[in-house]
């Protein structure tokens, strides 16, 4: 009988990869790893337009966190990635809206709060899929279950003023002896973004105390704020109908903002608000509305349940601010993150040697 003991297996040396294919794999892992860390954590944006100034400056440069209120699934999965509406430098779109998928989102370790500063994808935007829209950021300052109101500028939640952010501004009309330059408006703080010459003088967007400040200086003869009056109904405003609603910026609501579970009747006066949201956002086909009656599958519906929460949104900057007002409502599908950190800040007017701000540096968003 013959025994054949147990041989090691001959083992070959691994070969070595290609330059192309080392680089490659390099590539390939930090594209998904930065795209995991994008989805997941925290994503990097800049503030392009002063709707949040002087509490967000333009030619800031933000982190916000996705784990504060939970990271979304995508609808839109064929896109390619780390882009969000086109490929890079190009007009070319990045994605495919061939397959449409639901969205759930995973558990986040806070709730959206009032005076949260948050971005979203602005829901208005409709040739977009709703995860590609256009990001805006704005601040909360109307919670699911919430009733709002502005009186005379001061936003007032369930009858109670809230508390106004530090760099809350206004629009001023200034009309003055002499021309002024830059420097004088950038020594006082204020951003040349909102700064407007007008015959006689000029309209600055600028905070109460900045407001204050020039009824001290004899070159300026009147400092005017540039408030709507109660009671006069601005077309332009959210639901568009003053003359039913005698709604404008300065004097808003009061307005429910719903809540998931939340059922409201729909009278003439009521009906024009929500409509848009019930056909819009949640997710039902075949809504109209006809005479103050909004019809859901041909039958008319006089009371309604929301399938999610909604927010409303406005800019620091009061007075130059597309938000809530004038659009209506964020729905909860629709929130991106909380912005938590300028991590960088240029200023597009500064020039070579102010074009930092070294003050806003890792400065934390309130």
């Amino acid at each position: 009988m013959s025994v054949t003991f147990w041989k090691k297996k001959e083992t070959r040396p691994q070969q070595k990869k290609g330059f192309f294919r080392e680089w490659g794999d390099a590539i390939l892992f930090a594209v998904v790893a930065a795209t995991l860390i994008r989805w997941a954590t925290f994503e990097a944006y800049t503030i392009p337009t002063p709707s949040m100034e002087s509490s967000l400056l333009v030619g800031d440069y933000l982190f916000v966190s996705k784990l504060h209120y939970g990271p979304r699934t995508p609808i839109t999965p064929l896109q390619v990635p780390l882009t969000h509406q086109t490929i890079w430098g190009t007009s070319i779109p990045s994605y495919s809206d061939l397959i449409q998928l639901k969205q759930y989102r995973l558990p986040g370790f806070s709730d959206i709060k009032n005076n949260d500063v948050v971005v979203f994808n602005v829901p208005f935007e409709d040739h977009h899929p709703p995860d590609l829209r256009t990001n805006y950021i704005k601040r909360c300052v109307g919670i699911a279950g919430d009733e709002l109101e502005v009186r005379e500028m001061q936003v007032y939640i369930n009858g109670k003023p809230l508390e106004n952010p530090k760099g809350l501004q206004n629009r001023y009309l200034l009309e003055t002896n002499t021309m002024l330059d830059a420097d004088f408006f950038r020594n006082l703080g204020i951003s040349l973004a909102g700064i407007q010459p007008i015959q006689g003088g000029y309209v600055v967007d600028c905070t109460p105390e900045q407001g204050e400040q020039f009824k001290t200086m004899n070159f300026i003869k009147t400092v005017h704020l540039d408030k709507d009056v109660p009671g006069r109904g601005d077309a332009e405003v959210y639901p568009h109908k003053p003359s039913i609603l005698k709604w404008n910026r300065d004097n808003y609501g009061p307005l429910m903002i719903f809540k998931k579970g939340q059922t409201i009747k729909l009278t003439p006066e009521t009906a024009p608000i929500y409509e848009p949201v019930i056909r819009k956002y949640e997710g039902n086909k075949n809504v109209s509305f006809d005479n103050d009656v909004v019809m859901l599958d041909g039958q008319p519906i006089t009371e309604y349940t929301f399938k999610q929460n909604y927010y409303f949104m406005m800019g620091d900057n009061r007075h130059n601010s597309a938000d809530s007002r004038y659009w209506g409502f964020v729905p909860e599908d629709h929130v991106v993150g909380k912005a938590v950190l300028v991590w960088m800040s240029m200023d597009p007017n500064g020039g070579v040697s102010g074009k930092i701000r070294w003050n806003r540096l890792f400065s934390m968003i309130e």
